[in-house]
């Protein structure tokens, strides 16, 4: 059953990307005042948008080692698998939102990056956790995931800090789309295909997070009976 289940969900979220892509291709009008480059939204955003749930992952899995790394071992290990798998595909949806930015800049401001609020705090976050990832990668010992899940809660900081910098400073990146004051908003016809762009990219997130997880689980196991065979011989 578990299986079947799996494979209705890869199922499903293949259909959605398909779907989306129709839908934000096909269906949805041009911008009128910035043409078909204006069609990067619906890849962009959600990227952009989606990385903050699966940073959000990585926060709650590194508190709950930080928690649980004495008291309970194994649920520990279990939470630094989701703090892990979070992070990376945190990375992914965010390396995605800034490379569409850019391409999406150089048609609408003519340049392919400036300084602003909004890019910078978004930058600092992909660093944060790039240099996560390489801690995780890189180093070894019985510190390695303590040190990881403080810089892992401390990137998270960051999170608020990049959802809130255009409405706390004035910034050349546009204003937000939803909840941005008079005038915020999208039209229905745009609306539409941009939430079956997020449920679709959405999905496949959760997809891939879960496969990770399982795959970080496997090593641990592996690794934990290799250690204790070591230490029977």
């Amino acid at each position: 059953m578990k299986k079947i289940a799996i494979g209705l969900y890869v199922i499903v979220t293949v259909v959605l990307l398909a779907w989306g892509y129709y839908q934000a291709i096909y269906v949805a009008p041009n911008d009128a005042m910035q043409g078909e480059i204006a069609r990067i939204i619906y890849y962009h955003v959600p990227h952009a948008s989606l990385s903050f749930i699966f940073f959000g992952v990585s926060l709650v899995g590194s508190i709950g080692f930080l928690t649980l790394r004495r008291s309970h071992p194994d649920r520990a290990q279990s939470y630094d698998a989701w703090a892990l798998a979070g992070a990376e595909i945190g990375v992914v949806f965010c390396t995605i939102a800034l490379i569409t930015g850019p391409i999406w800049a150089r048609r609408a401001w003519g340049i392919w990056w400036t300084w602003d609020a909004r890019l910078t705090t978004t930058l600092v976050l992909w660093l944060i956790y790039v240099s996560y990832l390489l801690l995780r990668r890189f180093s070894a010992g019985p510190q390695m995931q303590t040190l990881a899940a403080v810089l892992g809660i401390f990137g998270a900081l960051d999170v608020p800090i990049v959802y809130m910098s255009n409405r706390w400073w004035r910034t050349q990146h546009p204003a937000p789309v939803f909840g941005g004051g008079e005038g915020s908003g999208m039209a229905t016809s745009m609306l539409y295909p941009f939430l079956w762009n997020m449920l679709a990219w959405f999905a496949w997130g959760v997809l891939i997070l879960g496969i990770r997880f399982y795959v970080e689980r496997h090593h641990q196991k592996i690794a934990a009976a290799e250690a204790k065979a070591a230490l029977e011989a």
